[in-house]
């Protein structure tokens, strides 16, 4: 990094609007890694301000710097490491008792601080008022600068802010503790002093010792019992807290002049009969707009892909290419790439929608909500989170996972994480729901969703009674205010899923669409007309016979089905190339696909079984290396690739069976 770079960390709790402000500065323009050594995500962005050179870490959310979870350790590292010069403590202005907590502590960091107070619109819509005077000068004189991140007011503010008080290289002393905490403080300093002549900011590791972080005790060792005889940290957050109600009796007025909005809209929302059956329309509603919208506007895709096609096959055809590489790039590559990309309007659909529940502070209520229904069930009320975010992809959810404390409640959630149906799966919802379910196309794939969460907390339940221990943990989780949607938000996020999609449609969905054409057109004796001989059949008419009970024995279903273990949506392209239809999505597709399939007798049954089978069967390449580096364990994710290939053979099994007594 060029010596003139400013290094910045935006720090805040979770929901205060931190990576929203952070968004607004980097664009789309930032790269997302994990912290050296563990597997924290952190992203970094650059900007300029009047030629100066800014290089933006987005830190992970948290309430304080306590250092019991790795978020919090990996926070407290970055900045106590001289790679932050500066930090923008975001603080949501409409919560500000409750996020001045971790200000206190930052301060206490020895480094710059500047306060960025955002949602400062949400203070003035109920009726509050903040002394922007008085508030810096109880902080130590720090610079307070209002910003609003959704409608991107007081940005320049900030970087002049961050800029000009760059140089200061230390943040004031604000909290005066009491005389004996003030004395042992001094003592410990002074001792620490002389062991450690280089350490910089001597107070703030002598109050790390006296309330008994590990990390402080073990890298810096003091001898001094009569000093150090008892963890301070009752004492030193009490205190904290009171100094926080006099700053907020001093410069915070007409707090409680109006009821809040989100308060009435939580009374129903949140409501403890109401709220799970209002979550379900609400998801109802996602898939109806999943559907009506995204089946309207594919038929643009795929008119395209069907001119890309015969554009590509009469090209080829024009220079006189070989057959079976005509047969490879339309029949292989085309059909399975281009069959994927005409769900893209699908996916996009889904994800705005998502979208936009994320960041009006919809999601939250639904881990809030579901909450209670978890504890009954044995399940971690904070295990639900994880389980949310596996509507979106799976990869993130199991990452997710490391919030919760204990290993045993990780290991269990992690089990029951990949049967959440994510995005990756709608492709084989919509395929097959719209050609056999008709009017009744967005109840099936919904009932795929419902399925797998009821499987999820089935399988939780199951564990938590043959483990026989109680869970210690609870779901602590901040319900953010209501705010209208930001759009250059949803635009950075829902553009983020799309890549991501794209990307896989160049990359493993290509590959796979290739070696899915030569397994289907190249036998022990070479290069086959018929894909009966094929080496895929081979495999698949091993396969078949265990199938068979669950409706599924083809070999090509099973064909398709191994190919989707490097991604989901492979299932389709599979499909693609294992009937020769070049845009399977199309209504035309659709026709020739079931008449192919009505041949050997697969119907709505099947094709439910079909898609039970992909919601609950192995989760993809990408999730089982994360389970394996997550829980660094190989017996684990073994057992779990096993487990989930029974439950789906079962689950699948049991609906043929049944649903073949009552047709």
């Amino acid at each position: 990094m060029h010596e003139d770079t400013i290094n910045v960390g935006f720090a805040g709790n979770p929901n205060c609007g931190k990576t929203t402000l952070f968004n607004a500065y980097t664009g789309a323009n930032l790269k997302v890694a994990n912290w050296p050594g563990v597997t924290v995500e952190k992203k970094e962005g650059e900007a300029r301000y009047k030629g100066q050179k800014l290089k933006l870490t987005d830190l992970p959310g948290l309430y304080s710097l306590t250092s019991y979870s790795i978020e919090e350790k990996v926070t407290r590292r970055c900045i106590m490491e001289d790679d932050i010069d500066v930090i923008i403590n975001v603080v949501d202005a409409s919560a500000l008792e409750r996020n001045l907590y971790l200000t206190l502590q930052l301060l206490e960091l020895g480094k710059p601080v500047i306060l960025a107070l955002n949602m400062m619109d949400i203070v003035e819509e109920r009726g509050m008022e903040i002394d922007l005077h008085r508030l810096p000068e109880l902080l130590g004189g720090i610079p307070v600068v209002p910003v609003s991140a959704r409608k991107r007011t007081g940005l320049d503010v900030l970087m002049h802010a961050v800029v000009h008080h760059y140089e200061e290289k230390h943040s004031p002393r604000v909290v005066e503790y009491s005389e004996d905490l003030e004395g042992r403080i001094a003592r410990l300093e002074q001792v620490l002093k002389e062991q450690e002549p280089e350490i910089i900011n001597a107070r703030w590791h002598a109050i790390k010792l006296l309330v008994q972080d590990e990390e402080q005790v073990e890298e810096h060792p003091v001898d001094l019992p009569e000093v150090l005889d008892r963890s301070y940290e009752q004492e030193f957050t009490n205190q904290k807290y009171a100094y926080i109600e006099e700053i907020i009796e001093e410069t915070l007025f007409y707090k409680d002049k109006k009821m809040a909005f989100t308060d009435k809209v939580d009374g129903v929302l949140t409501h403890p009969v109401w709220g799970m059956p209002i979550f379900f329309v609400v998801m109802a509603l996602v898939f109806f707009l999943t559907f009506a919208v995204g089946d309207f506007l594919k038929g643009f895709f795929e008119l395209g892909l069907d001119a890309f096609s015969g554009a590509v096959q009469g090209l080829l055809e024009r220079v006189a290419v070989a057959g079976w590489l005509t047969s490879l790039v339309v029949d292989g590559i085309v059909a399975g790439v281009g069959g994927i990309l005409t769900f893209l309007p699908n996916i996009f659909i889904l994800f705005l929608a998502l979208a936009f529940l994320e960041d009006s502070g919809y999601m939250a209520r639904v881990a809030y909500v579901m909450d209670g229904l978890m504890g009954r069930l044995g399940l971690s009320g904070k295990a639900f989170l994880p389980m949310v975010l596996g509507f979106g992809c799976t990869v993130p959810a199991i990452m997710a996972t490391r919030a919760l404390e204990k290993e045993r409640d990780r290991r269990r959630t992690i089990l029951v994480t990949p049967f959440m149906s994510c995005s990756a799966r709608l492709p084989v919802y919509v395929l097959f729901a719209g050609m056999f379910f008709g009017k009744f196309k967005i109840l099936a794939a919904l009932s795929m969703y419902v399925t797998g969460l009821c499987v999820a907390v089935l399988v939780a339940y199951i564990a938590h009674r043959l483990d026989r221990k109680e869970s210690e943990n609870v779901l602590l989780i901040e319900l953010p205010e209501y705010k209208t949607p930001n759009g250059r938000t949803i635009a950075i996020y829902v553009w983020g899923k799309v890549k991501d999609y794209l990307t896989k449609a160049g990359t493993t969905i290509f590959v796979a669409s290739i070696i899915i054409w030569f397994l289907l057109h190249f036998g022990s004796s070479g290069m086959v007309e018929d894909v009966s001989e094929s080496f895929g059949a081979m495999v698949g008419r091993v396969l078949e016979p265990v199938l068979r009970p669950a409706g599924l024995g083809m070999w090509q279903i099973a064909v398709a089905l191994i190919s989707g273990i490097s991604a989901k949506e492979v299932v389709v392209s599979s499909f693609c190339v294992l009937f020769g239809i070049s845009n399977v999505n199309s209504p035309q597709g659709m026709t020739a696909l079931t008449e192919q399939l009505a041949a050997y007798g697969f119907g709505a049954l099947n094709a439910y079984c079909l898609m039970l089978f992909c919601l609950l069967y192995v989760p993809c390449a990408a999730t089982i290396g994360v389970i394996r580096r997550e829980t660094r364990s190989l017996a684990f994710t073994l057992k779990l690739i096993l487990f989930q290939l029974l439950v789906a053979w079962g689950a699948a099994v049991l609906v043929y069976q049944v649903g073949r007594l009552l047709l």
